[in-house]
């Protein structure tokens, strides 16, 4: 099945421009099965000269149904198809970045019209959709409107796919994340793995777990693996019998259970998650002084850091970024070395630590309120992230800098405080490696909404 379609934008900026039209047309090869057709509010004004092309204005928007109204329309009427269109790799990423705005993974194969004419068509002078179509005959309206340019694809589809009888060069263009050189036994076990972000199980036949793993995109990432020729890759193409999966829509709850399950169930061909993952960390130190410093070390549980890193060059990373200006306070007070690696700008202001004008207990006073203040181990929040469907969303609860457990809402459920998740929370342990996944993942999601508490 395919869904041809096209996209009318506000134009703007790359990846951020809104749609304000879209029309789909399923197709099963030989006629039109489903269609959606409709304009969108994106929320945003239309560039002068879209208006102009399009004959689309922020006027005729203003009461049309927003691009969430319409998601769940999209998703269903493109479920098992691949997406068809004159430039896919536009309307695509267009549709996956108004998905991402929802907080959804939208993921589907894609074929281009202008890459299978420019294979089947190399005689047309132009591959554009106007051009193409005036110069085969295919009689079209509404130029540069959703309507007109998606059926328009569609008649130019199917000529494309008249002229390619043998549908090598159709295979060939799809972008699809199942590999052909994989063994027919994998392939079946690959066929009922969907593409979405959560952990998957892989079992002997005798029932044994022997690998978890989490990914963004599960049926990729197991190609991955079934295609490798990594020794890892290798063992796992032996053993592997049954797989299971499950789905949590959220990378950070897919890290969490990673974790834990792999230092419970221990499976022979899991290695770094058995143990800690952050061999190094960062302490607080005094010098011979008196005055607190920072500095990197091999973890040891027996000692709380304040943050723990997967090698060396991580650590050193940050630290340089807590004492970039440890050179700026050097010079301020006359020093070409200083006794203390303090790090006054990130405290508000220097008194002179590094010289010892500023007294040690004062010092250190302010260097502990600020490590309580930014540390892990003392903060209380609520991680917001994506569901494992449109209407969900996840929820991830820290206390005291403990994690506690995680859940997934309807969007109609209002998460504002922690008494309210405990209710419908799936509890989960802490260990010493959860605080530096779920730091290492606020770092790199800026998005993220969190409730601190």
């Amino acid at each position: 099945m395919y869904a041809i379609l096209d996209i009318e934008t506000t134009g703007g900026q790359y990846n951020e421009e809104g749609i304000t039209e879209i029309a789909i047309y399923k197709y099963d090869g030989h006629e039109i099965t489903d269609q959606f057709i409709s304009l969108i509010n994106p929320e945003k004004p239309i560039q002068p000269f879209v208006v102009k092309l399009t004959g689309i204005n922020n006027a005729m928007l203003r009461t049309a149904p927003k691009f969430y109204d319409v998601a769940k329309r999209i998703v269903e009427i493109t479920e098992g198809c691949i997406i068809v269109a004159h430039n896919a790799q536009f309307d695509y990423r267009i549709l996956r970045t108004e998905f991402e705005r929802l907080g959804y993974d939208y993921e589907r194969q894609s074929l281009c019209t202008v890459e299978l004419s420019q294979k089947l068509m190399p005689e047309q002078k132009s591959h554009s959709l106007g051009k193409l179509v005036r110069a085969l005959g295919i009689p079209m309206s509404d130029r540069h409107r959703a309507t007109g340019d998606a059926m328009a694809t569609v008649q130019l589809f199917k000529m494309l796919l008249a002229k390619d009888v043998e549908k090598a060069i159709i295979k060939s263009l799809i972008k699809s994340n199942v590999q052909k050189d994989i063994s027919p036994k994998l392939f079946d076990l690959l066929e009922g793995i969907p593409s979405v972000t959560g952990l998957y199980y892989i079992y002997k036949e005798n029932g044994d777990l022997i690998y978890i793993g989490k990914s963004n995109n599960i049926k990729k990432r197991l190609n991955q693996h079934f295609t490798g020729s990594s020794r890892k890759s290798k063992r796992l193409q032996r053993d592997i019998f049954t797989i299971n999966y499950e789905e949590t829509g959220s990378e950070l709850i897919a890290l969490l259970k990673e974790c834990q399950e792999i230092k419970v169930n221990k499976p022979i061909h899991n290695r770094a998650l058995k143990k800690t993952v952050f061999p190094y960390s960062l302490y607080s130190e005094k010098n011979k002084e008196g005055y607190m410093c920072l500095n990197i070390k091999k973890t040891d549980g027996r000692r709380k850091e304040i943050i723990s890193f997967a090698g060396t060059a991580e650590a050193k990373k940050a630290l340089f970024k807590i004492t970039d200006k440890y050179k700026l306070c050097q010079k301020l007070n006359g020093l070409e070395t200083a006794k203390t690696a303090c790090f006054p700008y990130k405290l508000g202001n220097c008194n002179g630590a590094c010289i010892e004008k500023e007294p040690s207990a004062e010092y250190n006073k302010r260097v502990t309120e600020f490590i309580n203040h930014n540390s892990f181990n003392h903060q209380s929040m609520i991680i917001i992230d994506k569901g494992r469907s449109i209407e969900e969303h996840s929820a991830v609860l820290i206390e005291k800098g403990v994690y506690k457990g995680y859940a997934f809402f309807n969007l109609n459920y209002q998460i504002t405080n922690s008494a309210i998740l405990k209710n419908i929370l799936v509890p989960m342990e802490h260990n010493r490696d959860v605080k530096n996944i779920i730091q290492g993942y606020i770092s790199r999601k800026r998005n993220l909404k969190i409730i601190r508490f």
